[in-house]
């Protein structure tokens, strides 16, 4: 039964998070705030792929750039040689313009390659992620259960305490109320001499406590 139930979850939490647009968790403090140690070590396979893809990621732009840079370089190199007036007769001028033009190609085909993972990882990043939220959902729905059930057994202390403190400040009162209704009474039978000796008596026990 648990497992149908956690399914059901799990379907139900899938539809809420259809169409919404989710912050890369693991790039979020709040997130990190959320989860316990303990939660996370739960979620530390997800956390750990998800880290990993957007490195690539950043791996990948970073060598886009860098290839981009060196292309627009060795474009300008062999604009400058055309612009000099060299001429084809000018065999090293004319070698280097071959050697630019084919690391041009080169650079082209390694900014294609790149281009074509760099388009397929936004998904990857995306269901990984949408997999660690789902994850997260589910430690929160428990948390939540329990934090819960804890509070309602502290609400449940409390009102008996409630109840208790109400018991025992009544009781006190009724003490008081007797102590001085004897009080009262051993003056008007003894006077005020004998009631000061109860007072002394009961000096002298509350020293001794």
């Amino acid at each position: 039964m648990k497992h149908e139930a956690d399914g059901s979850r799990r379907e139900i939490f899938e539809q809420a998070l259809k169409g919404k647009r989710i912050p890369i968790l693991t790039l979020d403090n709040k997130w990190y705030q959320l989860l316990n140690e303990e939660a996370r070590e739960g979620v530390a396979g997800l956390e750990g792929e998800l880290n990993a893809l957007l490195r690539q990621q950043g791996k990948l732009n970073n060598e886009v750039k860098e290839i981009k840079r060196l292309k627009k370089r060795l474009m300008q190199e062999i604009v400058s040689m055309m612009g000099d007036g060299e001429t084809e007769e000018d065999s090293e001028s004319a070698q280097k313009s071959e050697q630019n033009k084919r690391l041009v190609e080169e650079c082209n085909e390694k900014l294609e390659g790149l281009q074509d993972e760099l388009l397929e990882i936004p998904a990857q990043i995306e269901q990984v992620n949408f997999n660690l939220m789902l994850a997260t959902m589910d430690w929160c729905y428990d948390m939540m259960a329990a934090n819960n059930e804890s509070i309602q057994e502290i609400e449940d202390w409390v009102a008996q305490i409630r109840v208790e403190l109400k018991k025992r400040l009544v009781r006190k009162q009724e003490m008081e109320q007797h102590s001085h209704a004897i009080y009262n009474y051993m003056h008007d039978v003894f006077g005020a001499e004998v009631v000061d000796i109860f007072d002394m008596h009961h000096d002298q026990e509350r020293q001794d406590v």
